[in-house]
C-alpha cells in the first residue's frame, strides 16, 4: 500500500493544476458570457444564451469526448490534459456566466442611474460602481461553482488524464483493493476542496469588511 502513495500525491498535483487552469478559463468564459448576455446588441445576447443553453443542457462528459475524440476530425489536435482543461473550463464557464450575470443584475438600477447622473458613461458606471458591488455578491456562488468543478475533474479520467480518479482505477488492478484506492482518492479530493473552501470563505469575509 505504501508504494502507491507517491503516485497519488503526484496525481493530486495534476488535479490541482487542472482545477486552477480550468477555474481561470471558466472565469474568462463566464465573464465574456455574462457580458454577452447583458449586451445591448441582440446578436450578442443570442450568442450568450445559446452558449449557456447548449453547455448546461448537455453532459460534461459528452463535451469532453467531442473535444478529445472528435476534435481530430475537424483539425483540432489536443492532448488529454489540454482537452480536459478546455472542456471543463468551457463547461463551468456556462454556470459562471449565470452566476456573474445574476450578481450584476442584483445591484439596484438606481446605482447605475446615479452614476449616469454624475456624468459617467455606461462603461464607467459598470466598472467603478456596479462591478465592485457585484463582485462581493459573486464570491460565494462562484465558490460553489469551483468546488463542483474540482469534483468534476474526475471526469477527465475517461480520457486518460492521470489524475486522482484515474490513478485509483489504475492501481485497483495491481492491488485488488478498490475500497482503499478510492478511499485514498476521496480523502485527497476532500483535502483539496477543504483548503479551497477556506480560501473562498476568507476572501468573502475580506470583501464584506471592505
Amino acid at each position: 500500500m505504501l508504494k502507491v502513495y507517491p503516485f497519488f500525491v503526484k496525481a493530486a498535483w495534476v488535479t490541482i493544476q487542472l482545477s486552477v487552469l480550468t477555474t481561470i478559463l471558466g472565469l474568462i468564459c463566464g465573464s465574456l458570457g455574462a457580458a454577452a448576455r447583458l449586451s445591448r446588441l441582440r446578436l450578442f445576447r443570442i450568442i450568450g444564451a445559446a452558449y449557456v443553453s447548449f453547455i448546461r443542457g448537455t453532459p460534461a462528459l459528452i463535451q469532453l469526448f467531442i473535444l478529445y475524440f472528435g476534435g481530430p476530425q475537424v483539425g483540432i489536435q489536443l492532448d488529454a490534459f489540454e482537452a480536459g482543461v478546455i472542456g471543463l473550463g468551457v463547461n463551468i464557464g456556462a454556470y459562471m456566466t449565470e452566476t456573474i450575470r445574476g450578481a450584476i443584475i442584483a445591484i439596484d438600477k438606481g446605482q447605475a442611474e446615479a452614476a449616469r447622473t454624475l456624468g459617467m458613461s455606461r462603461y464607467q458606471s459598470m466598472r467603478y460602481v456596479i462591478l465592485p458591488q457585484a463582485a462581493r455578491l459573486m464570491i460565494r456562488p462562484l465558490g460553489v461553482n469551483i468546488n463542483a468543478l474540482i469534483k468534476g475533474t474526475a471526469l477527465v479520467a475517461a480520457i486518460s488524464v492521470i489524475e486522482l480518479t484515474y490513478t485509483a482505477q489504475r492501481y485497483i488492478g495491481s492491488t485488488y483493493k478498490p475500497f482503499e484506492m478510492f478511499l485514498i482518492s476521496g480523502v485527497l479530493y476532500m483535502i483539496i476542496i477543504y483548503v479551497t473552501g477556506r480560501g473562498i470563505a476568507w476572501l468573502d469575509r475580506k470583501a464584506r469588511i471592505v
